[in-house]
């Protein structure tokens, strides 16, 4: 295998980690604790909370209202083309950062995560973590959430980070001539 197909596939490691982790907890949350509500106060301080919850919508529930194709169509179809566009980009481009392929890595192991309980748990994605918020923005609690989304959130960042932080494609390329 050639040093740039290493360079590729490497980071598809931590794709298969996030796969198996958030699979692994939330097939340990669903079995342990089938009905939905307050599992434990990890801290006994109200902090961390472990409650599992279902949501059939997306981030923050948004889009929880809508019809249930409308719902399919927008939270299965458009993340399949997303995520397989993603992918098939990754695999094709030589434009990515060592982290920023880690980073694409990430996203999808956290999207197939999330897209996995779209498509086989029709009671929703399973969510179960829950921090306290303190009230920023008006939220006394951060809505719930799950290891995938954890890694989609974490790893959108730090691409955004690097592609700020990445001298432009003007900057990388020598002027003609020069040396």
């Amino acid at each position: 295998m050639n040093e740039t197909a290493k360079k590729k596939i490497l980071p598809l490691s931590l794709t298969a980690l996030i796969l198996l982790l958030d699979q692994g907890v939330k097939a340990f949350i669903v079995k342990n604790w089938p009905n939905e509500g307050l599992i434990n106060d990890v801290f006994n301080n109200g902090f961390l909370y472990i409650f599992h919850v279902r949501n059939k919508a997306i981030a923050f529930s948004l889009g929880h209202n809508l019809p249930g194709q409308a719902r399919f169509v927008l939270f299965t179809i458009a993340p399949i083309l997303v995520l397989g566009f993603l992918f098939w980009y990754y695999l094709k481009s030589q434009d990515f950062t060592r982290l920023q392929r880690w980073a694409v890595a990430g996203i999808l192991g956290g999207g197939l995560g999330n897209l996995i309980d779209r498509v086989f748990r029709p009671d929703g994605v399973v969510d179960f973590i829950s921090v306290k918020f303190y009230g920023i923005l008006g939220m006394e609690r951060f809505p719930t959430f799950n290891v995938a989304d954890s890694s989609i959130v974490i790893c959108c960042i730090l691409f955004f980070i690097s592609i700020i932080k990445s001298p432009g494609i003007a900057e990388k390329t020598p002027e003609p001539g020069a040396r």
